[in-house]
């Protein structure tokens, strides 16, 4: 993840930045980031993963969502507004949709770690969503075919439900009856 440019920016500024361009642009903090283009593994990785869920999903009331798809994150217990562009977002409240993003807090987020992104994604977002209280965060590494699990626990801080690496059953916290073999991811 690159910053898109030095400084701070507001969020009007942001919005006007993204009027006029056509790249991945998330805005944490203040700082405009951009999203590398994705791999050809990322993309495979995503769309296996992104179908296991939907199967899963089809017939409830959540609702899946690939990149590029705007989240502004929005909650009581945090001040300003963040926009992320999560690789999988699942969202089971539909309060939040606008036409053009979802605004407030997802369900369950996923992203697919870059050799580019990678402390962006384990440190920045995870303390970011963390934060919000997105319920579960996957964090997936194509690099070294591994999936960690990420749920919070009732003091609102992130514990490692699960961890594969390569093979074997990757469970969720938050769907119970969720699991895929990562045979089938990787």
């Amino acid at each position: 993840m690159h910053v898109y440019q030095n400084g701070t920016h507001s969020l009007e500024e942001y919005w006007q930045i993204r009027e006029n361009n056509e790249a991945l642009l998330e805005y944490i903090d203040g700082v405009i980031y951009m999203s590398p283009s994705p791999s050809t593994k990322h993309q495979r990785v995503s769309r296996k993963l992104g179908k296991a869920f939907e199967e899963f999903l089809d017939g409830k009331s959540c609702e899946l969502f690939y990149a590029p798809y705007d989240i502004e994150l929005k909650s009581e217990k945090v001040d300003g507004t963040r926009i992320v562009i999560p690789d999988i977002t699942i969202i089971c409240d539909p309060s939040g949709f606008t036409d053009a993003r979802y605004v407030g807090v997802p369900d369950l987020l996923v992203e697919i770690l870059s050799p580019s992104n990678q402390s962006h994604d384990l440190i920045t977002k995870l303390n970011l969503y963390m934060n919000y209280s997105v319920k579960e965060y996957w964090i997936v590494n194509p690099m070294l075919d591994t999936i960690t699990v990420y749920t919070l626990n009732g003091n609102g801080m992130y514990e490692q439900h699960d961890v594969k690496v390569s093979m074997g059953l990757i469970t969720s916290k938050l769907f119970a009856d969720f699991q895929l073999d990562l045979t089938e991811v990787y």
